[in-house]
């Protein structure tokens, strides 16, 4: 049972829909007979493209609520015999993720290949005709590097590099994090 958390239930009244919003709903869930639920990302996010633009992997986005509020949902969740599935973003984060902080401010810093950075083409033009899916080059120029970085979406979402072994050391740790607060699963967006 897939739950986007923004419009699922608002327990606070602000209109956005919340981790205790899901929580009051979770008895009528399990009634329906189902066994897992899946929920979009929750996680701290500029939130241009509603949570799949990630700034911390590690933290609840406040509009959503708490970690406190994360670990009630999931023991509920556990307690009506449910499991719990989350999104993890491992393609891409929010250029607003200290990791692309870091990596953005130059070719020699510990974060400088945790992205896919390229030199332009000797006319300064982009490396090559690559589309993003919401449209437009899948380019974007960084000044302070003198290069471009790849996202496959918004320029908001940097491409990480998975060539690095140290990205997917950070992404094992993600999966750790989540993994000890009990999440039994992961649904890996835009792999």
């Amino acid at each position: 049972y897939q739950i986007y958390p923004r419009s699922f239930q608002d327990s606070n009244g602000d209109g956005i829909g919340d981790l205790k919003g899901i929580t009051s709903r979770l008895e009528y869930i399990a009634e329906l007979g189902i066994d897992a639920i899946w929920i979009s990302p929750f996680f701290m996010s500029p939130q241009r493209d509603f949570g799949y633009d990630i700034s911390n992997y590690c933290d609840i986005n406040p509009e959503y609520g708490t970690l406190a509020d994360f670990d009630e949902m999931i023991a509920r969740i556990h307690g009506l015999g449910m499991k719990l599935m989350i999104d993890i973003v491992p393609a891409h984060c929010s250029d607003l993720h200290p990791w692309f902080e870091e990596s953005r401010q130059s070719c020699g810093n510990p974060k400088a290949d945790w992205f896919h950075w390229v030199d332009p083409n000797p006319d300064g033009t982009v490396p090559n005709n690559w589309l993003s899916f919401f449209g437009g080059q899948a380019w974007s120029w960084e000044p302070r590097r003198q290069q471009y970085y790849l996202h496959n979406f918004l320029s908001e979402q940097p491409n990480l590099n998975h060539a690095n072994q140290e990205v997917r050391d950070a992404l094992n740790k993600v999966a750790r994090f989540w993994f000890d607060r009990g999440v039994d699963g992961f649904r890996l967006d835009a792999v």
